[in-house]
This record gives C-alpha cells, structure tokens and sequence, in this order.
C-alpha cells in the first residue's frame, strides 16, 4: 500500500478567465474541483488510474470533508486527524495565455493533542508499507521538524520515502535522508543558497545534494523538462510538446509515478517514464492534479529519457 502524507491539506478551485481585470465582473470560461495538497494529489491522481492508496495527515471543517469525499469517491483510504480551523481552499485563476496564480486561504490549527493522535495512526499505517509520499506546506502548530520525524519513523520501519516540501521544512526534512527528492528550480534555490544556470550546472547540483545527503534527486525545470540524479546514473527527461491548461498538480504526477515504482518493484526509469507521462496528461486538464487515464497512456510512448555523462 502506497501512503500519503500531507500535514496542510487543501482542495482547488480552478477557474479558466479569458482575460483579469479589476472592479470588474469576470465570467469564467470554465471551472473545476481538484485536489490541493502535494500528498494527497498523488492520491487522487493514483486513484483515477485504480491504484489504492492510504491518505494521513490533518483535516477540518467543511473543506476537509469535502475534499475527504472527493478522495473516497475515487478509491483512495483516508485516516485524517480532525483538528481544529479549516483545510485550505485555493482558487487558482488561470488566464487563457497569459498564466496563472494561486489565492490560497488560511489553514489549519493542529494542537499536541492531534499531534500524538497522527503519530500513533502513522505508525500504524507503516507496517507493511511499499512507500511514503510526503510534502507540501506546514499548518500552525506543526514544528518545522516535521518531516525530518516522519522519514525517520518511516525508516525504522524500512520503508523508503518520497519527500516535496519547501522552505525551512525541506531544508529539515533532507537531514533525515529521504530516498528521493524533487525540488523545482526556486526550491532548488532553497537548498543550494543560489539557482543554477544551465542544465550542466543542474545536474551538478543533483549529484551535490544526492552526495550530500543521500537522496536521489528529482529537478524539474517547467518546460525545460527535468534531471535526475539516481545512484550514480544521471537522466535528462525532455519536455513534452504538448497544450498545458493549467500547470496546477504537474509535479504531484512525477510523485505518484516513482510510488507506482516503489509499488510494483520497479526502476527507476519505470518510475520516471510513469511519472512524467502522468504530468504531461495533468498538464491538460483543468482540475489540480485530475487527468484523463487515455491521454496518460497516450503519452507513455513519447516520454524521452535521455541517459547524462
């Protein structure tokens, strides 16, 4: 069983605009519910393609029942500690070829008290485990060493770990060797104390922090594609040409592609090849991290992994 994680759960509301302005009334073009924390995309996204997996972390209110519903209509097992506040609501406007951006709402209250409820459920859930997807933002009351705690337990009971996060929270959770890593480029930032400024410089970055600690290490760069560094074998992922909708729950597909890996026991090309497939076809839906499974398949083909010197 595949578990996710996330601490700050959320749901997205994604509205297509042909143009924004202010003082004014704007008629979406379209509109769609989707997932909003990096974990539990990975859930919603395995459980279109029938893949059960075991949704943790913390919930409340109306937003966390709903989105606690959207999971469980598409398969997905969930196990939240109800706390206090409000699962967040994003709205994400996307502004038909100009770009998007994301409103994101305040968040949830998590006490001691939920603390101790989670870390008992967790451990539970770890026990027999293929692996753990964890990432995305920390609510109030959850200690930036959040991370760094939760793959620490996970690897006492050996199983392997897939960590996206930001900010202090990643540069924490790193400390505790997580087995793969995906920094975007301004995370990758985050780490390094600069953005590197070429692909050769990117892949050099990879192997510095797969040797710093331990990680393999997942880089995308939009539409520049993405380096890998696993082991001592480094990939370049080429971009997809493709129309993207909304960028909103690409990056969550490359981490439900290395857990489907981690599943079934695969490399990790399999889970690279899998993975950028299931963010290509994100990348043309509206909903956060939603897809049609045809165009997923569709894409297996023409993902193209290079292998780097």
């Amino acid at each position: 069983m595949i578990i996710t994680l996330t601490p700050n759960t959320g749901i997205d509301f994604s509205l297509k605009l042909a143009s924004f302005q202010l003082n004014s009334t704007i008629r979406a073009l379209d509109s769609a519910w989707g997932m909003g924390g990096k974990a539990t995309d990975v859930s919603w996204t395995l459980g279109k393609l029938g893949v059960p997996t075991l949704a943790l972390g913390f919930a409340a209110g109306p937003n966390g029942q709903r989105m606690e519903g959207m999971l469980r209509a598409r398969g997905v097992e969930t196990d939240f500690v109800w706390v206090e506040g409000e699962t967040r609501l994003n709205v994400i406007l996307v502004v038909d070829g100009e770009g998007q951006s994301t409103v994101t709402s305040s968040s949830l209250n998590v006490s001691p008290e939920h603390f101790s409820a989670f870390t008992l459920q967790y451990q539970e859930a770890l026990q027999g485990a293929s692996c753990v997807v964890m990432g995305g933002s920390l609510p109030s009351g959850v200690p930036v060493e959040f991370y760094a705690e939760a793959i620490a337990q996970a690897h006492a009971n050996n199983v392997p770990v897939i960590f996206d996060s930001s900010g202090p929270s990643l540069r924490s959770g790193v400390k505790s060797q997580p087995e793969v890593i995906k920094p975007n480029l301004t995370e990758l930032g985050e780490l390094l104390g600069y953005v590197p400024a070429s692909r050769k410089e990117v892949q050099e970055a990879a192997k510095a922090l797969r040797d710093e600690y331990g990680s393999n290490v997942i880089i995308t760069m939009g539409p520049e594609g993405a380096v890998a560094v696993f082991g001592k074998d480094s990939y370049l992922i080429h971009p997809l040409s493709i129309p993207v909708v909304s960028v909103a729950g690409a990056g969550d597909g490359v981490l439900a592609g290395m857990a489907l890996a981690y599943l079934r026991k695969e490399s990790p090309e399999y889970g690279l090849l899998h993975g950028f497939a299931l963010a290509g076809a994100i990348l043309k839906t509206l909903p956060t991290a939603d897809l049609d499974v045809e165009e997923y398949q569709e894409l297996l083909p023409q993902i193209r992994i290079e292998v780097l010197q």
